[in-house]
């Protein structure tokens, strides 16, 4: 791997959480904060952090002693980044916090070294404005916690260097994360995807249609019991893409433009492809689904043993 030595701008929850993902993949990270007295806190926070999660049985046997072998501090971001092939910052979501972070960093960094951003929903390319040389820039979005969700953003903007993200996609391949490619926007996937949802619901609520309560059961009991599975895109070739162009032109009778046929789905449907029954979907052929329903029968039977076996989340109603 081209990539060996990794600095870590940001070590509080998220950023430690990303540091503790790297180290136990056996990378040695550097960490640095704002001053060297809370890096240091947040280090014996996070081995801490690391050996009380293996007792409770969430990181296997070993995992916190890699976490404190491969973990170090730097006494600032400059002593921290100076030698590192790889840079990532984790600092807070505020644009002139990252600008001057930024800065820093490319001051400070190898010219060859990769920065990147686990900004969630600053577009990449404005951040980029930061830098002098923004070639070898991109965004690397984990999320929250990172030890334990297992999706990675991985952002371009337009002006970046496509000939490093092969090593960068490896580098987090090798913590057993899956990335995906994704072009620059504000919020990406992610939280683009995430923001709409939380609209829509606070909408449902404001409209008197459910309580704040009963949407987060029907969200979390019906197509949320779905997603650890399936995206929505294989979702709805299981259903019927005909089946959800006639429920759109419902909601858009009742809803507005908001609600309109989206012309990806017409014209799926208008050419024959209805999903797996007949023709292919968005990402799942047409074809014999056997073992796919089967798949899916026992995927949801386990989940909902899981969450017997866990019981109702604390504090939630």
């Amino acid at each position: 791997m081209a990539i060996s030595t990794i600095a870590l701008v940001g070590a509080g929850y998220m950023g430690g959480g990303i540091a503790q993902v790297f180290a136990i993949a056996g990378h040695p990270v550097v960490l640095a904060d704002a001053d060297a007295e809370l890096t240091k806190k947040n280090l014996a926070r996070l081995i801490a952090e690391a050996k009380d999660w293996e007792q409770r049985g969430l990181f296997l046997p070993g995992q916190a002693a890699l976490v404190e072998q491969h973990l170090s501090v730097a006494p600032s971001i400059e002593d921290a980044v100076a030698d590192a092939d790889y840079i990532q910052e984790a600092v807070p979501e505020k644009p002139a916090i990252k600008d001057a972070v930024l800065r820093r960093i490319e001051a400070a960094a190898r010219p060859d070294a990769i920065i990147a951003s686990n900004t969630s929903t600053l577009p990449i390319g404005g951040l980029a404005d930061s830098l002098d040389k923004a070639d070898r820039f991109l965004g690397v979005h984990f999320s929250n916690p990172s030890p334990f969700i297992p999706g990675v953003e991985i952002i371009l903007h337009a002006g970046t260097d496509e000939a490093i993200l092969a090593d960068v996609e490896e580098l987090v391949r090798s913590t057993g994360k899956l990335t995906a490619r994704v072009n620059d926007s504000p919020g990406f996937v992610l939280n683009r995807l995430q923001y709409a949802l939380l609209k829509e619901a606070i909408s449902i609520v404001d409209d008197g249609v459910a309580t704040a309560e009963d949407v987060d059961i029907i969200t979390r009991t019906t197509f949320g019991f779905r997603l650890p599975f399936f995206g929505p895109f294989a979702i709805a070739d299981m259903a019927g893409l005909d089946v959800y162009r006639d429920c759109f032109k419902t909601f858009e009778d009742n809803f507005g433009e908001r609600f309109a046929t989206p012309e990806g789905l017409k014209k799926l449907v208008d050419e024959g492809h209805l999903g797996t029954k007949s023709g292919g979907g968005f990402v799942i052929p047409a074809g014999d689904t056997t073992e796919l329903v089967a798949y899916r029968n026992t995927a949801y039977a386990r989940m909902q043993q899981l969450l017997t076996e866990l019981g109702q989340a604390p504090g939630v109603k």
